[in-house]
């Protein structure tokens, strides 16, 4: 058996023991699933469904859930179920955005400092404990505001915020795996230092990471929510859910559907992604025992 041929299989046994770990955690399996049946239904009911979710319709204003809308109609007569579900395309797609560009900006700052420590560690840290000295919402409307509105400007702003604790988070498995023999073993045969880190001390170290970026995703969706509502995120007539709970909140006592859906739409949403994440956490834990 060649050397590629073990390697494969030794990796292919660790995602074995990993999966069989993760399919016995219910919960874990039940907010997978829901999680995929609603991003499937993202996909797909704005395709099928016969209304254009930006048509104003003035024979159909705030109309209350019916056989022809499921959902209701909001203020301007547009029906609520595809944009409840048109919306998701948007929550869902930006904070995957910013999730990525967090950990990605983390994982390049957290490898450099935790692998190299003393001066580049000190500075860096310093400098990040300076960011996490404003709360995070706080300094995410700070920058928000600064930067304007668009999504590509709320990706950043709601990036920014994160990139502390990804760093911390990596910094610290970084600094376990930097000691591991399998290291010197990779310096002695001449390996560099940048392939040390990217191939050997990079991916043994990703496992909190990724427990952390699920759960991330999670946070995200209610931090967009939040900048929608308040005016600094994706603007109407952009269907994303904060932005729909900003516009509907002027109807709360008289149409409240125009608000429970899509705040039931992030609630189901955050409350998957957590359960997922929690079941991740425990089958990527090297202490647990099958």
């Amino acid at each position: 058996m060649t050397e590629k041929k073990m390697k494969r299989g030794f990796k292919e046994s660790r995602f074995a023991v990993f999966w069989n770990r993760l399919k016995r955690n219910r919960n874990a399996m039940i907010g997978l699933y829901v999680f995929l049946l609603l991003v499937m239904l993202i996909i797909i009911v704005p395709i099928v469904s016969p209304y254009d979710y930006a048509k104003y319709d003035i024979m159909s204003i705030s109309q209350k859930p019916s056989l022809k809308h499921p959902f209701g109609t909001d203020d301007l007569g547009r029906d609520l179920l595809t944009r409840c579900f048109y919306g998701g395309r948007y929550s869902l797609s930006i904070s995957l955005a910013a999730v990525l560009f967090s950990t990605s900006v983390g994982t390049v700052i957290g490898a450099i400092t935790g692998f190299f420590g003393g001066k580049i560690d000190a500075v860096i840290m310093r400098m990040l404990d300076v960011i996490q000295a404003i709360p995070s919402t706080l300094l995410t409307i700070i920058i928000s505001a600064a930067l304007g509105v668009g999504i590509d400007k709320t990706i950043i702003a709601i990036s920014v915020g994160s990139i502390p604790g990804t760093v911390r988070l990596l910094r610290g498995s970084v600094m376990r795996t930097r000691e591991e023999q399998y290291l010197e073993a990779a310096e002695a045969i001449g390996c560099s230092t940048t392939r040390r880190i990217w191939k050997y001390v990079v991916p043994n170290s990703w496992s909190p990471l990724i427990v952390s970026s699920t759960m991330g995703v999670a946070r995200t969706i209610l931090q967009l929510a939040a900048l929608s509502y308040i005016g600094l995120g994706v603007q109407p007539p952009t269907p994303e859910w904060g932005a729909m709970l900003s516009g509907a909140r002027g109807y709360l006592r008289d149409y409240p559907h125009m608000l429970i859906f899509p705040g039931l739409f992030i609630a189901i949403s955050v409350l998957c992604l957590n359960m997922f994440g929690d079941g991740l956490r425990d089958a990527l834990d090297p202490k647990l025992k099958d």
